[in-house]
């Protein structure tokens, strides 16, 4: 066993050395992710605000303006052109010039005085969901309570709901989107790396000198990961402390319970990296191999699209994957404050999968070799 530990301790120290002695995987796996955090942090906003709105106010009184007000108060429209006709407007839309068209037609004021429904046209861009959604929404909204003004007056509604925001009350973007984005960048750079390590080593010539060395296939293995795994929760460490300080992301659960959740989620990642070395006999290779790995875990995983909102069976699919795991963990520990006894189930499938992916790895390159 000391002779063993020894010998694993020797492969690390080797590995170490090499990653410090190698500008780019130290740029890769330091700076990289960095930089990803700041592009995507301040890039991803699903808070759409200030739609570009063009009016064509047929009416031109003082009600007309007041309902444009409304439009405009929300915060969601931005005025920003007036057209004389219908058709100017649309050909606006159809031109990307603005997303959103408010047209009040000429007897809008008549009809509100006369106790009719009065019709207003919302011209809504569809080519961006979010976008057509929210406006349709807050339209919606603005136009119901100006009816039930009309209709109640100065009279309380008989139904009132007041919804109260838990966790995310400003429903900043940010503190959705980073917690995942945590854990999609230490997919990616665990993987990569620890794929790399053999690939290196089969394209330098030195993986056959390697098993001429008394160190065991195990042994050479253990020794290559284990300086990515702590490379790993480092730069994880780091990016949840410029998530905290610099976007303002407040962390409600104990860290500690994440890292320890994180361990096992690295660990699969370093498995899938060592099958991809099975496969790729270039560093290239490995990086295209690993990409189609990412693509589905990210896409699948609730980081982007709600689970419970995708079609069957692709909820089912989702839970097959380590990354919907760790993301629901993340945002649990930073956003809701969760602790073990809500986590313990994710801890438990993480370390099953980290086991699997480690043995299968490591036999398939056992296997190459």
């Amino acid at each position: 066993m000391p002779g063993t530990l020894q010998r694993t301790l020797s492969v690390a120290r080797k590995e170490l050395l090499h990653i410090l002695r190698d500008p780019q995987t130290l740029f890769f796996t330091l700076f990289v992710p960095v930089m990803e955090l700041f592009m995507l942090g301040y890039a991803i906003d699903t808070n759409v605000r200030n739609v570009r709105t063009v009016v064509v106010d047929h009416a031109g009184t003082q009600e007309s303006r007041r309902l444009i007000e409304q439009f405009e108060n929300t915060g969601d429209f931005r005025v920003t052109r007036q057209a004389l006709t219908d058709r100017e407007a649309s050909q606006l839309i159809v031109a990307g010039v603005v997303r959103v068209g408010i047209v009040i037609p000429e007897d809008y004021s008549r009809q509100l005085a006369a106790g009719d429904t009065a019709q207003i046209l919302v011209l809504v861009d569809g080519t961006e969901s979010s976008i057509a959604s929210q406006a349709l929404n807050v339209s919606n909204a603005i136009t119901l309570r100006e009816s039930l003004l009309r209709v109640l007056g100065e009279r309380q509604l008989p139904i009132e709901a007041r919804p109260r925001i838990l966790f995310n009350p400003d429903t900043r973007s940010a503190n959705f989107f980073i917690p995942g984005l945590m854990v999609v960048m230490c997919q990616m750079m665990s993987t990569m790396l620890s794929a790399n390590a053999i690939v290196r080593e089969k394209e330098l010539g030195t993986l056959e000198q390697l098993f001429m060395t008394p160190v065991r296939r195990g042994e050479l293995i253990l020794g290559k990961m284990t300086p990515y795994v702590f490379l790993t929760l480092l730069e994880f460490c780091f990016i949840a402390f410029l998530m905290w300080l610099v976007f303002r992301v407040p962390i409600h659960g104990y860290f500690i319970t994440l890292i320890m959740i994180t361990i096992p989620f690295v660990l699969t990642n370093l498995g899938m990296g060592l099958w991809i070395s099975t496969k790729a006999s270039t560093r290239e290779a490995a990086g295209q191999i690993a990409m189609g790995t990412f693509l589905p875990s990210i896409f699948l995983s609730g980081y982007v699209f709600p689970i419970d909102s995708m079609p069957w069976p692709l909820p089912y699919v989702a839970f097959f994957f380590h990354t919907t795991w760790m993301i629901d963990a993340s945002r649990s520990v930073i956003l809701r404050g969760g602790g073990w006894a809500e986590l313990w189930q994710h801890a438990a499938v993480l370390w099953t999968m980290a086991t699997i992916a480690l043995v299968f790895g490591s036999f398939q390159l056992r296997k190459r070799l």
